[in-house]
């Protein structure tokens, strides 16, 4: 049981883990604290928080669980803001998508990683935002990674790790590097291949009848290129090592397949190509098998 949470950025992340931990019975008093007072009070209109601040520092007092949902860009800053109002046995954690910049944050402003801070990231989101975005079912079925260095406390990873599976999430943890790695390929990529195409489209002075006979597959692909633009910034600076490398890698596989098609190589096309979709295809199964675990009841096993 959580006894009094706060939530720093009560948009769809945050709102979302306040509605499912709300539903499930699992906390006291929720805090929501951001910069849009529009927001924080459409927040506490649908009864997604308990009470609402500006001030973080205000927020966080008394909280035992603090969960940090904004811009990377603005995670020091919220840090800075709380870290006079913090109990010595409160615990802090976050939904950014780059865990080594939220480490240098912590470190830049407490001088060391703090024991009671469990980086973490759930792998979970719409291309909304906005605490009217957010639902109680965002986080089921959905893998929560958490990324605890040596000097992180146990119990705070474990009261962390029981908060995201009350909301039904599944826990993986890894190390911070790793992480960076594995999310600039499977979430920064596609991303960014999405922006770069709309964009590119956009620029083109047939942009009018271009998107006017773009098919499904092309809305599909580019769903996410109407997320945040400050938030996909932040992410790309705060991650440019990593996600630069594989773009880097993306690209030489781009200019090799633009060769073949110049070359007519339709073998090879064919090679590339049901490589692809054998890939996808057991992604795609395998996402399937869980999702059907999840829900069989158990006078179904």
């Amino acid at each position: 049981m959580i006894e009094r949470l706060a939530i720093i950025g009560v948009g769809l992340i945050g709102g979302s883990l306040a509605r499912a931990l709300r539903a499930a019975g699992a906390v006291g008093e929720i805090v929501g604290c951001g910069r849009s007072l529009g927001n924080l009070e459409r927040a506490l209109e649908l009864g997604v928080v308990d009470r609402i601040t500006q001030n973080p520092a205000e927020a966080v007092r008394e909280a035992d669980m603090v969960f940090l949902a904004v811009p990377l860009g603005a995670m020091r800053g919220a840090l800075a803001a709380m870290r006079d109002s913090l109990r010595p046995e409160a615990i802090v954690t976050d939904g950014g998508s780059v865990k080594c910049s939220v480490v240098e944050d912590a470190r830049a402003v407490f001088g060391c990683v703090p024991p009671r801070l469990v980086p973490g990231h759930p792998i979970a989101g719409t291309e909304h935002s906005g605490v009217e975005a957010s639902f109680a079912e965002l986080y089921r079925d959905r893998r929560v990674i958490l990324t605890p260095l040596a000097e992180t406390d146990p119990e705070a990873v474990a009261r962390v790790t029981a908060m995201w599976e009350t909301c039904g999430a599944e826990i993986t943890a890894m190390s911070v590097a790793h992480h960076d790695e594995v999310l600039a390929a499977t979430s920064h990529l596609p991303h960014m291949l999405a922006f770069g195409l709309v964009d590119a489209l956009a620029r083109m002075r047939e942009n009018d009848e271009i998107f006017r006979y773009a098919a499904g597959g092309f809305r599909d692909f580019t769903r996410i290129a109407s997320s945040s633009p400050v938030m996909w910034r932040d992410i790309c600076l705060a991650n440019r090592e990593a996600l630069s490398a594989m773009l880097a890698r993306f690209g030489v596989e781009m200019t090799d397949l633009a060769e073949s098609i110049r070359r007519a190589d339709g073998e090879h096309l064919l090679e590339i190509f049901s490589r692809a979709k054998a890939a996808r295809d057991r992604y795609v199964d395998q996402a399937r098998s869980v999702h059907d675990d999840a829900d069989r009841s158990p006078s179904q096993t």
